[in-house]
């Protein structure tokens, strides 16, 4: 955990997705890397596999959410996604700290409203320059990042819009919508915060098949890769807030959530 900090209860954390086969011998998964970035207690932590049906507690009991990459699409609209996403509004509307990354981060903003699909400037992935909006500099997350920051990426879908209300944060050449809020304590990060330099070449090579058909080179992306130690930033971050937090002024009256996801 950040030092001085202790966690208030417990970090849930929704699993939506499990890594790559190939990265068997690296330790963990989506959840235990996102934990151990936060600095998060393991003992203090549950994993709801929502895929398999696992139960959701009520949004109070838990100090704050996290929800993870996967390799399913928002778009199949499965039923445990409209589940899930009904979990979020709830737990959006309750105040509850909520962080969604990759797929989480497509998930929550479809739960809010927002739409999702196919990257139109293709797949994303690698290591890439964030450039963030000017609002960032006074969110209470995205604060303690850079104007510019390489991050690990990895994905086909996007926000191709944002929930209403909700505020973008940041952008990368090929991706509109790398970071947003919505009211006080919700934010996406299309980026993976939690990946390092071992993991990104695995989900380089995982769509090589798909680039070279689409006439792009991967020899560049794997040269290109790099350590992220900003982008981490935003997990200790986000545990630092979900520790203690209050809503800040000028954020109280943050929008409300969107309807529900589609076919929910």
């Amino acid at each position: 955990m950040v030092k001085g900090i202790r966690p208030a209860g417990t970090l849930l954390i929704l699993k939506t997705g499990t890594k790559l086969d190939t990265l068997r011998d690296v330790p963990g998964d989506y959840e235990d890397w996102i934990a151990a970035g936060m600095g998060w207690p393991r003992e203090a932590m549950q994993v709801a596999d929502v895929r398999r049906g696992d139960p959701l507690p009520a949004p109070d009991s838990v100090a704050a959410v996290a929800v993870t990459g996967s390799g399913a699409m928002v778009t199949e609209a499965a039923p445990w996604m409209a589940r899930s996403g009904r979990w979020l509004v709830a737990a959006v509307e309750r105040g509850l700290p909520v962080l969604g990354i990759c797929f989480g981060h497509q998930l929550l903003a479809w739960a809010l409203g927002g739409r999702v699909g196919d990257n139109p400037n293709g797949i994303e992935v690698g290591t890439v320059e964030v450039s963030l909006n000017v609002a960032a500099a006074e969110d209470p997350l995205f604060s303690v990042l850079p104007s510019r920051f390489p991050a690990q990426v990895s994905h086909t879908q996007s926000v191709l819009a944002l929930p209403p209300g909700a505020v973008p944060l940041g952008r990368s050449a090929m991706e509109a919508h790398q970071g947003f809020r919505l009211g006080p304590r919700a934010w996406g990060l299309q980026f993976h915060p939690e990946f390092d330099r071992r993991i990104i070449p695995h989900y380089v090579d995982s769509y090589r098949p798909r680039l070279e058909a689409a006439g792009r080179a991967v020899a560049p992306l794997l040269e290109g890769l790099r350590e992220t130690p900003g982008s981490t930033r935003v997990l200790a971050r986000f545990a630092a807030l979900a520790s203690g937090m209050t809503a800040p002024e000028g954020l109280r009256t943050g929008p409300g959530p969107g309807g529900p996801p589609p076919g929910a």
